[in-house]
C-alpha cells in the first residue's frame, strides 16, 4: 500500500491533510479505500496508450495523439442538417466520453456480446459512480454518446519495425431516441443501444485491460487522471525493468493541445498524483528528465480477472 494510503489508515483524512498532502489526493484515496463493491471494468489496451481531447474542439476538427507505440486519429461524425447538408457534431471529449467508453467495453467483455444497452444500464452505472443524472450533466452524457457513436477511429500500432492499422467506427449500429423538444434536425438525441463494430470488439477481446471501478469512481470527473490511471494499469505490470518516460513523450500522449512543456508539466503532475492515489501498488518516481516507471503489481489481481472472464 502506498505511503498516502498508510497515512490515511493510521491518521485518517485530517491527519493526511495535516501532513501537507493535497486535499484532492486525500479525498480520492479515501474514497477509493472506502469502496467495498469491488467492481471491475475493462478497457481496450489501445485506449490505455492514447486519449480523447480533454476539452471541446471545433466541430469540424479531427484529433490526433501519439504514444510510444501507437497513434490515434479520431474523425468527427456527421448528422443530417436542416439545410439539406450534413453537419459535423465534433469528436468526443472530456470525462463523460471516457466513462461511456469504459462502460461500453466493460459490458461487452462481461456479456461477451457486441450489443450494449446505453439507456437504463448506463444511467445506473453512472449513478453508482456518483455522477449526477439530471440537467446539464445528463445532457453532456447524451451529447458524448452521440459523438462516440458517429465518430471514426484510426489506431496505428508500431511494433518490430512494422505498422498495423485498425480503421473503423466504435459501433456498427445505434438506436437514437429523439427528444420531442424541437423541429426535426434540431432535436436532442440519446443513444439508447449500440452494437460495437466487429473489428473493435475483436481487439477488445484480445487485449482487455482490467481496471478497478472504485478507482474510476474516485477520479470520475477528471479526464486526465482517468487517462493516466488507465495507462499505468496497462504499463506497469508488464515492465521487466525500470523505464524512463521523458517529458516530451508524456506531453505527446497526454498533453496534445499544450504549447509549452512547462504548462503541460504543471497540469500533468497533479493528475499523476491523483491517479497514484487510486493505484496503491503503483511504483512511480518523478524527476527532471521525466517519469520513471518501476515494475508494479497490476491494480486488479490476475485471479480476479480470470474469475470475471470465466463467468
Amino acid at each position: 500500500m502506498g505511503t498516502l494510503h498508510h497515512l490515511i489508515t493510521e491518521a485518517g483524512r485530517q491527519g493526511a491533510l495535516d501532513f501537507g498532502i493535497v486535499r484532492a489526493e486525500v479525498e480520492a484515496a479515501a474514497a477509493y479505500m472506502a469502496d467495498e463493491e469491488g467492481g471491475l471494468s475493462f478497457l481496450y489496451s489501445g485506449w490505455c496508450q492514447t486519449a480523447l481531447p480533454h476539452r471541446k474542439l471545433p466541430d469540424a476538427d479531427g484529433w490526433q495523439v501519439e504514444s510510444e507505440r501507437m497513434t490515434l486519429i479520431v474523425e468527427p461524425g456527421m448528422r443530417p442538417g436542416s439545410a439539406g447538408k450534413p453537419v459535423s457534431i465534433g469528436v468526443p471529449y472530456g470525462s463523460r466520453a471516457r466513462l461511456i467508453l469504459i462502460f461500453l467495453q466493460s459490458e461487452a467483455i462481461k456479456s461477451r456480446s457486441r450489443e450494449v444497452e446505453l439507456g437504463g444500464s448506463l444511467t445506473a452505472w453512472l449513478a453508482r459512480l456518483g455522477i449526477p443524472l439530471g440537467g446539464t450533466s445528463m445532457a453532456s452524457v447524451r451529447n458524448q454518446a452521440e459523438r462516440l457513436s458517429l465518430c471514426r477511429l484510426t489506431f496505428r500500432v508500431r511494433s518490430d519495425g512494422a505498422t498495423g492499422l485498425l480503421n473503423q467506427s466504435i459501433v456498427d449500429t445505434a438506436l437514437f431516441l429523439d427528444e420531442p423538444d424541437g423541429p426535426p434536425g434540431k432535436r436532442k438525441q440519446f443513444t439508447e443501444r449500440v452494437t460495437l463494430s466487429v473489428g473493435f470488439f475483436e481487439q477488445l477481446q484480445k487485449h482487455p485491460v482490467p481496471l478497478e471501478e472504485a478507482a474510476i469512481k474516485a477520479v470520475s470527473n477528471n479526464s486526465m487522471a482517468l487517462d493516466v490511471y488507465a495507462w499505468l494499469a496497462y504499463r506497469l505490470h508488464v515492465l521487466r525493468g525500470d523505464k524512463l518516460v521523458p517529458w516530451r513523450a508524456l506531453m505527446a500522449q497526454f498533453g496534445a493541445g499544450f504549447g509549452r512543456l512547462d504548462n503541460f508539466r504543471a497540469r500533468f503532475l497533479p493528475n499523476l498524483h491523483l491517479a497514484l492515489s487510486v493505484y496503491p501498488e503503483a511504483k512511480v518516481d518523478v524527476g527532471d528528465q521525466g517519469v520513471m516507471l518501476h515494475p508494479s503489481p497490476p491494480p486488479v489481481a490476475p485471479a480476479a480477472k480470470v474469475r470475471m472472464l470465466a463467468r
